[in-house]
């Protein structure tokens, strides 16, 4: 197996032999935060950083992860759980994501095995593949599969706030955690193809949603049927971030032995884009990922 320079515990992945991101794929962290691999600082192809780790409002948001507040009741996100009636409230209910090994890794990629467990029971076994996609001008892609089979021996299920009865608030699943948008914290902007602003994409499904920052542009999209299916969690205001909620209306079942899977492709692009560009480059893309699937 080769690859780049790795730190312990760290790959670096890149685009056209240039760093685009970190995977810490053993990260130190306490239980309150549900210690997970995750992706920071990722960068656009001119060096901007675009994921945020640890930030004070949120200490629990960790770059780019794939983090789920509620499975059966564990909590693989981290902080506080919403419990119906009560409220946001300290549970010592944390789980764990280890990686347990590679079945492959080289400067643009990997595929590795991860197992989620809490209170030293496995209830996940998952298969991450992360691929670096180079797309033309200022821009490069990050495609993110997590394929998630439940090996506890009994059913399992995925829950958000939302189903324990915080409206609003599906989060759960691919989550990345964007910087603020300029020294003055502005608010980034969120659109997808016909919808501006965060009370008109969050919790709605579309083909692709971007943010923008002064100077970088996000632009998500699900590169399969059920990820597509799944709406978009999207916060500007409070701070910046997105992801794919496979739990917002409902309570998601995994049966024993069944399989769970899910694929974001995020362009990550240097400059602020409008409408037209960002839907150009999903596009783009979204061709990119189909010759590498």
């Amino acid at each position: 197996m080769s690859g780049p320079p790795d730190s312990p515990g760290i790959t670096v992945l890149c685009c056209g032999g240039r760093p685009v991101a970190d995977y810490v794929y053993r990260p130190r962290l306490p239980a309150t935060l549900s210690p997970r691999p995750y992706l920071h600082p990722v960068r656009t192809l001119g060096g901007v950083t675009v994921t945020e780790l640890r930030p004070a409002d949120h200490p629990h948001h960790l770059g780019v992860s794939m983090a789920v507040p509620d499975v059966s009741g564990g909590n693989f996100w981290g902080g506080r759980t919403y419990v119906r009636d009560r409220g946001s409230v300290e549970l010592d209910n944390h789980g764990t994501q280890e990686h347990t090994g590679w079945l492959s890794r080289d400067h643009d990629g990997c595929v590795q095995e991860l197992s989620w467990t809490r209170e030293g029971r496995q209830l996940l076994n998952e298969r991450r593949t992360i691929r670096a996609l180079a797309l033309s001008g200022d821009a490069w892609a990050l495609d993110f599969t997590s394929a998630l089979s439940n090996v506890s021996g009994e059913d399992l299920s995925f829950g958000s706030p939302a189903t324990n009865g915080r409206p609003g608030a599906g989060y759960g699943g691919f989550f990345w955690r964007a910087p603020r948008a300029g020294p003055a914290d502005a608010a980034p902007d969120a659109f997808t193809e016909d919808a501006t602003g965060e009370d008109a994409v969050h919790g709605r499904t579309a083909d692709w949603l971007a943010l923008t920052g002064p100077d970088w542009t996000l632009i998500f999209a699900g590169a399969d049927e059920d990820t597509r299916d799944d709406p978009w969690f999207v916060r500007t205001a409070g701070y910046p971030g997105g992801g794919s909620s496979p739990a917002w209306r409902r309570r998601l079942p995994l049966p024993a032995g069944a399989r769970l899977a899910r694929r974001v492709v995020t362009v990550v692009a240097d400059g602020r884009l409008d409408r037209p560009a960002a839907a150009a480059l999903a596009r783009e893309a979204a061709a990119a990922s189909r010759i590498t699937a």
